[in-house]
């Protein structure tokens, strides 16, 4: 069975689904029998190569709210974060993360690409670490096991990946995902968000046992 998961670096929900969905999967039975597969989906895909702002002073102009309500915002995202098990700093940058997904679909092809998810996200959220930076990023992909020339010829070439970042966000459309995180099962089920784990052990369940009932058909 395939699970497909479209999702951004820079959105915190991604980060926490994601620790959500693996505890899920990690309860239910036939995991050994699943294939992850990342899809790229960019929350900002207009805002400017290049440059980053703090997130604060993001959150408070796209939802047109006041700083400390902005804060409150953050401080929920910290708190389910917490609660996943999962490490969290405040001071982090927000910007375009296209380049990003191009780095994860070369890490793809070489097999590296949850690794690199992993890496970038902790490094986003967990770690004063800006994945926004070219040398941090070539560093995180050479951690994941990449070749550190490919990673930055990937880089300076805005060409390479792009189509394919961009064929995984016209399938999301496709398939009415406006946002994420929002994980597909074997093309069945659909969940949107970043819930619970035992959510996801049920839904693999649901989606494992209608596989088995159209094949024996």
């Amino acid at each position: 069975m395939r699970v497909e998961i479209w999702s951004d670096i820079a959105c915190p929900w991604c980060y926490i689904g994601k620790a959500h969905f693996e505890q899920g999967l990690a309860a239910f039975e036939h995991r050994d029998a699943v294939e992850v597969v990342h899809r790229s989906f960019e929350l900002a895909p207009d805002s400017p190569r290049g440059e980053t702002s703090p997130v604060l002073d993001m959150l408070a102009s796209k939802y047109g709210v006041p700083r400390e309500q902005a804060e409150a915002m953050e401080a929920r995202v910290a708190r389910a974060a917490a609660d996943a098990g999962l490490g969290w700093h405040p001071g982090r940058d927000h910007g375009n993360t296209f380049d990003l997904h191009r780095l994860l679909h070369l890490a793809k092809d070489r097999g590296r690409q949850g690794r690199l998810l992993d890496l970038l996200l902790t490094a986003h959220f967990a770690e004063e670490r800006s994945v926004f930076d070219p040398a941090t990023l070539v560093a995180l992909a050479t951690d994941a096991g990449l070749d550190a020339e490919e990673a930055r010829a990937v880089l300076a070439d805005e060409s390479r990946y792009a189509d394919a970042v961009r064929a995984d966000e016209r399938e999301a459309a496709e398939l009415g995902a406006n946002a994420v995180p929002f994980f597909v099962l074997d093309r069945r089920f659909g969940v949107s968000g970043g819930q619970p784990a035992e959510v996801f052990t049920r839904a693999l369940t649901q989606a494992w046992e209608s596989s088995q009932v159209s094949e024996d058909a």
